[in-house]
């Protein structure tokens, strides 16, 4: 028996590479999960080269196996199916291998984040909880487990939260529990932060509950950006260190560059600095790079894999140890509806954005912790505390701190750890519900995460004595500690803070048998913490706060002197202990020490003259006039020509009004209280002693904070002739430099967010005198559709780009992912849309944003096109999009997207004619760079044995397929896009919608008023260069220079043989209801849109038949040969003049009832032609832009007129 531990204890070991490049390579695309059920072969062809390859760890094809990825697809039912199939592959593979190898089930993190909000304007919606993720997770989880894994891989971590979920489903797997746990994180950028915002320490100590075999990182970046990053988390992990980075990242062209050579350098030296255990590839690696990795570390030692400590560490967006070797910890107390006045109005008037700014300033105070408690008899503390912190997720200056859930109520504690990423502290549990209660409610906490308070209170009642308090800790860590296995270092005792000076003799101990029961823990209950309610110390003197504020400081002192490692105290009601005034400092110390009787008397008659001399000093300070609170206030109205108290001003403006001096905008949501040394979140912004009115919007907007926004724009109102100026002006500058930031990575995404609220509250106070200048009763907002591209399901950048975008005064009409561009342009036509933007991560997004921009030229549009995401470069831009459409501009991030898209309302030539001479000048750049590339890649011919020999495959004449053979094929993840929704995503919207699709379905059959005709003819055919040749018809094809035609899948004619290739074509013809029919969907216009997306959707699935039917047709040898569809008018097979020879070499085509119109479009609109090839290695090849030459040599070879050239060509170019 192998055991892995010993294992990386002797040696670096090596997980395996990507799968998605593997399959993309043996020519599948798509639903890379789905491969596991339909060509399990395949996917076992790739585990075994990347074990020929090097690897002692093969990852299962089955990081999207879990139901909210597949139901993008229409396969949640699924899931759990998908991913055991992948295990047994992969088991299958690893028992059969020569040596030891691990099989390590791979689980990805969903495309949804439990952190992050996707909408600004609802910052508590999340389109699935903690509970409904880890029950998907559980499903993967269990399917994986069956299967037969031998270790159990979360990877790709961008949010902690949604990897607690994962881990807490695993819980729930009692055969789970001896599988070792991998954990990879992935960085948003070099600045090793996740996409929410965490450090990779902090993420870390989110997750090392689960004690995991490994922690790292993957994707994010090339292995030579990340080998200082990887460095780092080898500094602080204590398990082994694992890394399995990019081929580099995708360069402007959608491809990855790092050669394996190039890969292995770069793992060697993370090797040689001794930071890594396990090593292996992501997104663009091969074998290839797998087997030059294993050969660069072999021989180097692996990292030492060092001892856990014994210290406290908990996060918010930040790493916090709790150690007093460094300092005492300090809890922030105020976000508290029991201890704070303030707060717990906020609270209960839904104000949670003013409620974040009192934690801000708590945390700029010097609190590392921030305790959080919605306890209150008119609150629902449950759904309280799920709102705030959900509140406090999206605020990177509050996020940042670690979070205490502090509630008397079992569920509002549970609530909170469903809902904060990093590693929390829960106060509190205790005894007085017996032992049995106590180990369940400890056993949660340690599942979920987070470390545990004790109350010193028991069955008897809560501790008051020194004794009592031993005695309840002395039994809890025994419970904790054995029964639960809590680690020491996670167990905080409170032994209760509790009022002195009351006059109570009973009273007179509790401070000093606090400090001596802190003594005791710490010399007697190793490893543990302790902390306490400071403020309840002083409760007897409210209203005193010179008083409060020198006990407190005092019996910290002494306490911390004791061993105290937190308390939970108001930062601002501290003193420096040696800066008390001596005779107050002596009252509090003999009060809390108890050193004698009237102590207490002593300190309350101190505490009398310090009010007295409070209030005699007021009373000589008071001057003689009429408060300013009576002071008369100008109010803005609208429309009139004068304020109260206030003259217009030179250029017609009158100014936004507040004679206290306080901000309206900055007083309430989305205000920050972050101080201007860069605290709170954001990049420092340092602000001259004379700054200008412009100066300060730029910092305002960078730290994301609304305070004195009114005074500033008051300023400009004056300085600027137009209102519109400011925002073209300083604020659009503010939002250029928010982007720079955030593109260096010195901002993450949750500040830019932050950023672009201030934005909106500068917007909203701009508003009215935007208004007024315009001459209108309304300023209509620019709109812009918004949408990933057909094919992409990532939609997190986009939708933060769409808050972004809202922020900045558009109306977003967000069509969500996998849209196709017939439906983008349709929704921008009806709409009237100012601006279309796409977004794409994997790099086939980027054929489609070419579609899209072609699909723009063909329908004669001139709307600006903003495409972003991360298959987007500006070189892809400039050098493909831009001559296939003249208004396409490509924007980096959220930022860049919201500064283009302002500058392309305001001054559209200007804007364009600037972006125009960017793509010119990268253009001149790529075409320099490819003129210093000697020769280009040519690609032999196939073999000739990879040809099929002999007769042609059997012609299909007008054949009618019945709906239910096509019904197996009908794509629900296609007919959801179709709509622009997400297919299974639960919405009551797309469950109605695909029940009206099988009534639509059942009507048709039910009614016989749907007719699939397909027809499909083979010919043996031979290439001639680059024509498929046949012996009635000669089709000539497009080559990309240096690569593929679609002519190199039948044989030259120098073989001497000819080879079966075919065309086809199928239509899906339909009937309306009859006009009298009253159904709900006839009543408006759904039911003809229902009626379309079923029929095209139909045409689809006729489709997927006909390749499954061919497929059955091949003869031997060849049933594992690929059978390609080429539609005519795609980028295969550009020319859409095509399907004319094809409806005409048809057999008995007019029965297909398809009428081709003089734009080569066909009616009706479910009809597909194409051709078909069928071949071993068969693939798509992209003609994408091609040289003048070779289409004038194309349009002589089919004869073409140069009108017709000009028209179905000329997007060639």
């Amino acid at each position: 028996m192998h055991d892995i531990r010993t294992e990386l204890s002797r040696r670096i070991l090596i997980l395996d590479g990507a799968m998605g490049t593997m399959l993309q390579r043996k020519g599948l695309q798509g639903n890379s999960e789905s491969f596991n059920l339909s060509d399990p072969e395949i996917i076992g062809e790739i585990h075994n080269e990347y074990i020929k390859a090097g690897a002692d760890i093969i990852t299962t094809n089955s990081f999207s196996a879990n139901s909210i990825s597949q139901s993008e697809y229409g396969l949640s039912e699924k899931a759990g199916q998908i991913a055991e199939a992948a295990a047994r592959i992969a088991r299958k593979v690893a028992d059969e291998a020569p040596r030891k190898v691990w099989v390590a089930g791979s689980v990805g993190p969903t495309s949804k984040s439990l952190s992050l909000a996707q909408d600004i304007g609802d910052p508590v919606f999340r389109p699935y909880s903690f509970d409904e993720m880890s029950e998907a997770f559980e499903v993967q989880l269990r399917g994986l487990v069956r299967g037969g894994v031998d270790l159990l891989l979360f990877e790709t971590c961008f949010d902690a939260l949604n990897t607690k979920a994962a881990l807490y489903a695993l819980g729930h797997i009692p055969e789970a529990k001896d599988i070792p746990i991998m954990v990879s994180a992935s960085m948003s950028d070099r600045s090793g932060r996740t996409l929410t915002g965490q450090t990779m320490e902090a993420f870390f100590r989110s997750i090392q509950h689960c004690s995991p075999l490994s922690f790292g990182l993957n994707c994010s970046l090339g292995a030579e950006e990340m080998i200082p990053l990887i460095a780092e988390v080898a500094s602080f992990a204590t398990c082994a260190v694992s890394c399995y980075p990019n081929a580099g990242l995708p360069n402007e062209m959608g491809e990855y560059d790092e050669t394996p050579s190039q890969m292995a350098e770069s793992v060697r030296k993370m090797a040689l600095a001794g930071s890594v255990n396990i090593v292996g590839g992501c997104c663009g690696t091969t074998p290839e790079h797998i087997k030059a990795m294993a050969e660069a570390v072999e021989g180097i030692s692996p990292r030492t894999i060092p001892e856990q400590d014994n210290i406290l560490y908990v996060s918010g967006l930040e790493s916090v140890s709790v150690d007093r070797r460094n300092n005492f910890t300090n809890v922030g107390e105020r976000t508290n509806v029991a201890g704070s006045r303030k707060f717990a109005k906020l609270i209960a008037a839904g104000d949670y954005e003013t409620g974040l700014q009192i934690a801000a300033q708590q945390i700029e105070n010097g609190a590392g912790i921030i305790d959080i408690n919605m306890d209150d008899a008119m609150l629902d503390s449950r759904l309280e505390m799920e709102k705030f912190l959900r509140y406090v997720s999206n605020d990177p200056a509050v996020a940042k701190a670690a979070i205490m859930i502090d509630s008397s109520h079992w569920e509002t504690l549970v609530t909170g750890l469903k809902n904060a990423q990093g590693k929390c502290i829960v106060n509190s549990i205790s005894l007085k519900e017996g032992e049995e209660v106590f180990i369940e409610k400890a056993r949660e906490i340690k599942a979920l995460g987070a470390a545990i308070i004790v109350i010193a209170f028991d069955e008897e009642g809560q501790a008051t004595t020194y004794d009592r308090k031993v005695e309840i800790c002395r039994r809890a860590y025994s419970l904790l500690t054995e029964k639960v296995g809590v680690r020491a270092c996670d167990i905080i005792f409170d032994v209760n803070v509790l009022p002195v000076g009351t006059g109570i003799p009973e009273h007179s101990r509790y401070g000093i048998d606090f400090i001596e029961a802190v003594r005791w823990i710490k010399n007697n209950l190793p490893g543990c913490r302790t902390s306490g309610g400071v403020s309840n110390l002083s409760f007897s003197f409210r209203g005193n706060n010179e008083v409060r504020e020198a006990m407190h400081s005092v019996f910290l002192y002494h306490a911390i002197s004791a061993g105290l490692d937190m308390g939970i105290v108001n930062p601002g009601m501290l003193r420096v202990y040696d800066e008390i005034e001596p005779e107050l400092l002596r009252c509090v110390e003999d009060v809390i020490l108890d050193t004698d009787a009237e102590a207490t008397e002593r300190l309350i008659e101190k505490a009398s003259r310090i009010l007295l001399e409070k209030d005699l000093a007021e009373v000589r300070q008071r001057p003689d006039r009429v408060d300013a609170a009576y002071a008369s206030r100008p109010i803005r109205v609208k429309g009139s020509t004068t304020l109260p108290g206030r003259a217009l001003t030179g250029t017609g403006f009158s100014k936004i009004s507040t004679a206290d001096g306080k901000s309206g905008v900055g007083g309430g949501p989305g205000a920050s209280t972050s101080s201007a040394t860069g605290q709170g979140g954001h990049p420092s912004v340092a602000e001259p002693a004379e700054a200008t009115v412009e100066e300060r919007l730029i910092r305002a907007l960078v730290k994301g904070d609304s305070t004195g926004l009114d005074r500033d724009i008051n300023e400009c109102l004056a300085k600027y002739e137009k209102p519109v100026q400011i925002i073209d002006g300083p604020l659009m500058s503010g939002m250029a430099r928010v982007g720079e930031l955030f593109g260096a990575g010195k901002m993450f995404l949750p500040q830019v967010v932050k950023s672009a609220k201030t934005m909106k509250n500068a917007v909203a106070l701009l508003q009215p005198y935007i208004e007024e200048w315009a001459g209108e009763s309304e300023r209509k907002k620019p709109r812009i559709v918004f949408a990933t591209v057909k094919g992409d399901v990532h939609d997190i950048g986009k939708n933060i780009t769409g808050i972004v975008l809202n922020c900045n005064g558009f109306e977003v009409i967000d069509l969500g992912v996998m849209v196709p561009k017939e439906t983008i342009l349709e929704k921008a036509a009806e709409t009237s849309a100012d601006l279309i933007g796409v977004s794409g991560l994997i790099t086939p997004s980027l054929y489609q944003m070419e579609e899209i921009c072609k699909e723009m030229t063909a329908r004669g549009l001139t709307t600006p096109l903003l495409v972003g995401g991360a298959a987007a470069s500006a070189l892809h831009t400039a050098v493909k999009l831009a001559p296939l459409y003249e208004h396409v501009y490509y924007a980096q991030d959220a930022s860049a997207s919201a500064v283009l898209a302002n500058q392309l309302i305001a001054d559209r030539e200007g804007t364009e004619a600037t972006e125009h001479q960017k793509q010119e000048h990268l253009r001149e750049l790529y075409a320099q760079s490819s003129q210093k590339k000697t020769g280009h890649t040519t690609h032999e011919p196939f073999p000739a044995s990879s040809f099929i020999k002999g007769e042609p495959l059997k012609n299909i004449v007008a054949r009618v397929l019945g709906i239910d053979e096509a019904l197996p094929f009908f794509d629900w993840n296609l007919f959801a896009a179709i709509w622009g929704i997400k297919a299974g995503t639960g919405h009551e919207e797309l469950r109605k919608l695909r029940g009206d699709a099988l009534e639509e379905i059942d009507r048709l059959k039910r009614e016989n008023a749907c007719t699939i005709t397909i027809s499909a003819r083979f010919d043996a055919c031979h290439s001639e260069g680059d024509d498929i040749v046949s012996q009635d018809y000669r089709l000539p094809m497009f080559r990309q220079e240096g690569g593929r035609s679609l002519a190199d899948f039948v044989p030259p004619k120098e073989y001497g043989f000819d080879s079966p290739m075919g065309m086809f074509a199928l239509s899906v013809h339909t009937e309306s209801h009859p006009e009298s029919c009253d159904c709900p969907a006839c009543s408006t216009d759904y039911g003809p849109m229902l009626a379309r997306a079923v029929r095209l959707t139909l045409a689809e699935a006729a489709s997927e038949w006909l390749s499954g039917h061919i497929h059955k047709s091949l003869p031997q040898g060849f049933e594992d040969a690929k059978v390609i569809k080429p539609a005519a008018g795609y980028s295969s097979c550009p020319d859409h003049t095509l399907k004319r020879d094809i409806l005409r070499l048809l057999p008995e085509s007019e029965r297909l009832g398809i009428t081709l119109l003089d734009s080569c479009a066909m009616i009706p609109d479910a009809s597909v032609c194409g051709l078909i090839f069928i071949h071993p290695d068969a693939s798509y090849p992209e003609i994408r832009r091609v040289s003048q030459k070779a289409i004038d040599e194309y349009a002589l070879r089919r004869g073409m007129s140069d009108s017709d050239k000009a028209r179905f060509l000329g997007h060639l170019l």
